[in-house]
Formats: C-alpha cells, structure tokens, sequence
C-alpha cells in the first residue's frame, strides 16, 4: 500500500533524511518512531507531498506522489502535529470546507454524519472550533483526514498536549480506524506504538534503525530485566547481598516507601532472569519480599541499545575489512 524506496531529502548542507527504505501493507497501523529531530516528520512531509525529496520514491497504492500527486493525495488523510483547523468556524462549516477542498464524490451530508459519528463529535457539531478542548480539536482534525474515505490515514503525534483519558480515547480511536484503513502513527512515546501498531519503524539521525514487528523489537532489545522490589530488611546488607547476587547488573536503593520496607531498583545481566535467585537470597536471610514489578524500557533504552548494536556491527564490519587488507 505504501512504498518509500532510497528518500534522501537536504537541506543546504544538511542532510535530514538519508536513504529512507520502507514498505506498508495493506490494513497495517505502523508506529513510526523516534525522537524529536529523527527526520520523523520530513520523511512524512515528503511521502504526503507536503515537500519534494532530494532523490528516492513514494508511491501510495502504486500511484508515484511526485509524478501524479493529486491522484496519490486522494489516497490520503493526513493529520499533522498542528491540525490544519480555522477556529472561527464551527466544526460544521469546517468539515463542508474540506470536503470542497478535496472535491469529494461521497454524498455530503450523509459522509459529514458518518464521520462524526467515528470521531465521536456529533455533539460538538454546531460549535466554533476555537471553543473546544484540545482533545475534541484532535478529533475534529482526525475527521477532516477521513474526508473522502481514504485508503491511508497518516498521524504525526496525534497525542501531544492531550490529557491521560484523551490520549487513550485518541489511541482507542486510531486501533478502531485501523480496522478499514491503512495506518501511519508517528510518535516518539514508546506506549502509543506499544498499545496501537502491528509494527514498528524506528528512525534516529535521518537513518532506519529498525523495522520489526513491534513485539520482535520489545524482545529483541529487551536483553536485560529492570526490576523494581520492595524489601523489608536492613538497607545496607540487602544492597551489599543483591549486588553480590550472579546474574546482577547493577542494582541501587531507591529509598523507602513506607515504615519498614526500602524499595531497590534491579538490573540483571543480559537474558537473565533474576527473580527466583533473589527470592530464594531473601528467604535465605529472612528478609521479606513484599513487592516485585518489572520497569519497562522506555525510548531511550531502545535507542541507547538500537545504537550499540549498530556500532558493534560496524566495527565488526570495519575489522573484518582490515583484516582481509592485512591478508592480501
């Protein structure tokens, strides 16, 4: 459904985007994932036409954005991380708005309704935009990307700025329209890709990084355990114990949570499980274990370990070179 083949895109001197390959398929949500500066948005820019590439390919449902970019832009429903709204209008007067814009075929009234009723905005219909919460804002932008009932819908940080209930309504909405179109979600929270995407694509510095379904990529990154426990016992010798434990990386006190217990953050060693061993050292001790929660790595620990293993690969590519020079 999607296509985005070699994309290079400069500014002046300075490179943005640098070979950007990836392919979507058809009724897939894909998490597209990095920090702020990745290239993120001027890779999505370029696929929805919004700027022109350096060099490279976008094709949407086969259609070449650059060589026929009305009929690949019909195609589209784009939010981006401002939505394109005109707050003095109502949501009424916007949404016939755009469906002028995009000069839509689908009977009016019936199409605006349907839309709504997605969104969730029926309620807010008549109103002026600039009199809505942000979140409602959110929804009235998502309703002018399904104008015309395209087969791709494109959200760049569709969350930013929401309050925790939106966002999961937002995340909820996006999981639901997920269902007849293909997806695009990019983000830089980790949770949001976690929740909604089928798979992730990781860009860092105008590079792909990684491109896995999004559980393979939790696994594969997922080499040692964080662990956080609650430990009724002396705070000195349980530290000097776990520390001591094999298969520790790296644990420190995190401080006490209530009266008699001190809470410890824990790291094991790559693809060690530490949980038995360590209630196996406090029974041993009589020290008690009185909570135990794992800490799930967050997007900079995908990225500290995306980059390490990509540096490995490339000193170990540089050292094999060198060494095949030697032999020669």
């Amino acid at each position: 459904m999607i296509e985005i083949i070699d994309v290079y895109k400069n500014f002046g001197d300075k490179q943005a985007v640098k070979g950007v390959t990836f392919n979507v398929e058809e009724g897939e949500i894909m998490g597209f994932l990095g920090p702020n500066g990745a290239g993120k948005t001027t890779t999505l820019n370029i696929l929805t036409g919004y700027l022109s590439a350096s060099s490279g390919t976008c094709r949407i449902d086969g259609v070449d954005i650059l060589e026929n970019p009305v009929e690949a832009k019909r195609k589209i429903g784009f939010l981006p991380e401002q939505p394109p709204l005109y707050v003095d209008m109502t949501v009424k007067e916007y949404l016939s708005f755009v469906y002028q814009l995009k000069k839509c075929v689908l009977p009016k009234d019936a199409h605006l309704k349907e839309v709504c009723e997605v969104v969730k905005i029926t309620d807010v219909f008549n109103r002026k935009i600039k009199n809505l919460s942000k979140g409602y804002r959110q929804r009235v932008g998502i309703a002018q990307a399904l104008i015309g009932n395209p087969k791709v819908l494109i959200f760049d940080e569709p969350t930013v700025g929401l309050d925790p209930k939106q966002i999961i309504e937002i995340r909820n909405l996006i999981r639901v329209l997920g269902k007849q179109h293909t997806v695009i979600l990019s983000t830089h929270i980790l949770p949001e890709v976690q929740a909604v995407c089928d798979r992730i694509v990781v860009i860092n510095k105008g590079e792909i990084v990684a491109n896995e379904r999004t559980q393979d990529l939790i696994n594969a990154v997922d080499g040692s355990r964080k662990l956080v426990a609650k430990i009724v016992g002396p705070e000195n010798d349980v530290l000097k114990a776990v520390k001591a434990l094999p298969g520790v990386k790296y644990a420190e006190v995190l401080g006490k949570r209530d009266t008699d217990s001190t809470s410890y953050l824990i790291e094991s060693e790559d693809k060690i499980d530490i949980r038995k061993p360590l209630f196996a050292l406090l029974a041993r001790n009589n020290w008690y274990l009185i909570g135990l929660e794992g800490m799930e790595l967050n997007l900079e620990d995908i990225f500290i370990r995306l980059t390490e293993k990509r540096k490995e690969k490339e000193t170990r590519k540089t050292v094999k070179r060198v060494r095949k020079a030697g032999e020669e």
